[in-house]
């Protein structure tokens, strides 16, 4: 995908937060020495309109990602996440619109029309957060509207794989996602781990990009685990826009589901935008995985097809195993994973997760834990793609942000003292 003008430089953009190559194939502990970089200014007691953030980074060797923990209700976190953000966010998201109207020859007159039509589909949760981001960041919230509904128009390509039970060394859950999108658009230069601590509802996280807070995949504390495959091309557009995109009603299963029978009693009721393949996977409830195909063209049962492991009706039959479900669009995965079946694991997964991208778009690659709640993440930097260079990880039962012990995502957006201070913030 080229963009005009300005989009075609803003890869070149330059920051202190970017992330660059690195060799050491071992990311470091997030908290309690080697790996953070918090800056002194990164909590302020006073900032209104209430709840809480702060900003600490992954490193593995010079690649280093931004972390922002944001705590409070949905308008307070998309403040703190503009607010730490503010920077990355003024650089990123008008600069995107603007090279996206121009390689989709839209104005912002049919913009404001694709959000209307959206927005009534949209959790309100999202919505406040959008509001919160723009005026934590200083940027008009029409700016940031339309960069959470250019999604809809666009056409996308990715894999992901869940492995669980026994195809794993550790009977734990193990999902990949591969985000094969646009390069030139300049979004992994602008990379973040966003942790979200809601007052109500389930925390987790999200790897996104400075300013946008629809989930392209996630997790949350319940084991939650979701992934997303694009399948309708060019084309099939226009999509139908009077439905929620896929970036939002998965932020209503984070936010809301606690295990994956809840996940697909959500999902049942959700329109769809065009044709998807999305897996599901749970590491702490179910303790499973599905793999979902959508297609708005067709008709009745097969609008909608579900399969779990090792169905003999799943499109990649005959190659399917036990405890494992993946879509791959056919770029090979099957062998390395029959042949790893019984040793899968996160590192082994990033591997296999590496052969699988579509070369030339490959943006982010994650490998999720959805038991231990663990995430290993490699975002394109530079000249190299996301394959191409090593992850960082990322471990939320040691994410601690005032260092008392007690994890970010078990302490919550809670105030137990009193104080006017919510309990996770650092001191």
């Amino acid at each position: 995908m080229r963009f005009p003008g300005s989009m075609a430089m803003l890869c070149t953009v330059s920051l202190a937060m970017q992330v660059v190559a690195g060799s050491d194939d071992k990311a470091k502990v997030i908290v309690g020495g080697a790996g953070v970089n918090r800056s002194p200014s990164a909590f302020q007691p006073d900032a209104d309109p209430g709840g809480g953030g702060y900003r600490t980074e992954v490193t593995n060797g010079t690649v280093r990602v931004p972390v922002v923990v944001v705590g409070g209700t949905p308008y307070q976190r998309g403040w703190h996440f503009g607010r730490l953000m503010k920077d990355e966010i003024r650089q990123f998201v008008p600069a995107v619109v603007k090279g996206f109207q121009g390689e989709l020859k839209v104005d912002e007159a049919t913009l404001d029309r694709v959000w209307a039509a959206t927005s009534g589909h949209t959790d309100d949760r999202v919505e406040q957060e959008i509001l919160g981001v723009a005026d934590g960041a200083g940027l008009p919230v029409r700016t940031l509207q339309h960069a959470h509904c250019l999604p809809l128009l666009m056409p996308y390509s990715c894999s992901s794989i869940a492995a669980w039970g026994s195809a794993t060394s550790d009977g734990h859950l193990y999902q990949t996602r591969n985000l094969d999108w646009s390069l030139e658009a300049g979004a992994h230069e602008f990379p973040v781990l966003l942790v979200q601590l809601p007052v109500e509802g389930q925390a987790h996280v999200m790897p996104t990009f400075a300013g946008v807070i629809g989930a392209h995949c996630g997790m949350n504390s319940a084991g939650l685990v979701l992934s997303e495959i694009g399948d309708a091309g060019k084309a099939e557009a226009p999509y139908d826009i009077h439905a929620p995109h896929f970036t939002t009603w998965f932020r209503t299963l984070l936010y809301d589901a606690r295990s994956l029978t809840e996940a697909l009693e959500v999902f049942s009721r959700t329109p769809q935008t065009k044709r998807y393949h999305f897996v599901f996977g749970d590491g702490r409830q179910d303790r499973r995985a599905v793999k979902i195909r959508t297609d708005t063209r067709a008709q009745g049962a097969d609008r909608i097809r579900i399969w779990a492991d090792r169905e003999s009706t799943d499109e990649l039959a005959p190659d399917v195993l036990s405890c494992v479900v993946y879509h791959d669009e056919g770029r090979g995965a099957f062998p390395s994973l029959a042949k790893s079946r019984g040793k899968l694991d996160g590192p082994a997964l990033v591997a296999i997760a590496n052969t699988i991208p579509i070369k030339g778009g490959n943006v982010v690659n994650v490998v999720f834990d959805g038991t231990a709640l663990r995430l290993w993440v490699s975002y394109a930097g530079g000249t190299l793609e996301a394959y191409q260079r090593p992850p960082v990880f990322l471990d939320l039962m040691a994410l601690d942000g005032d260092g008392d012990g007690q994890p970010d995502i078990v302490e919550g957006a809670r105030d137990r003292d009193g104080d006017g201070r919510l309990d996770f913030l650092p001191r």
